[in-house]
């Protein structure tokens, strides 16, 4: 069995570049079963300085993979090689 893989949505209310990301999260978390967190980044101040108006933010097992938009193929593709290791 793969190791986990873990996708954390760094966002902000409001946002609507940042709803659609997570509704593209959404689809391939439901096809791949990985966990994912969305941090609201209004919630801590170093998280505000961090990513200010530059979200969404996607971090792929520690690694940051997107910023603003999500490319859908390029996620699939991220995912399917961490799901075979």
């Amino acid at each position: 069995m793969p190791d986990p893989i873990r996708v954390d949505l760094y966002s902000r209310p409001g946002c609507h570049l940042c709803e659609d990301a997570k509704e593209i999260l959404e689809v391939f978390r439901r096809r791949y079963g990985f966990e994912l967190s969305e941090i609201n980044v209004e919630s801590d101040a170093s998280l505000e300085k961090m990513y200010g108006l530059e979200i969404p933010v996607v971090i792929i097992n520690g690694e940051k993979a997107f910023k603003y938009r999500i490319d859908a193929g390029e996620l699939e593709k991220r995912i399917k090689q961490l799901w075979k290791t």
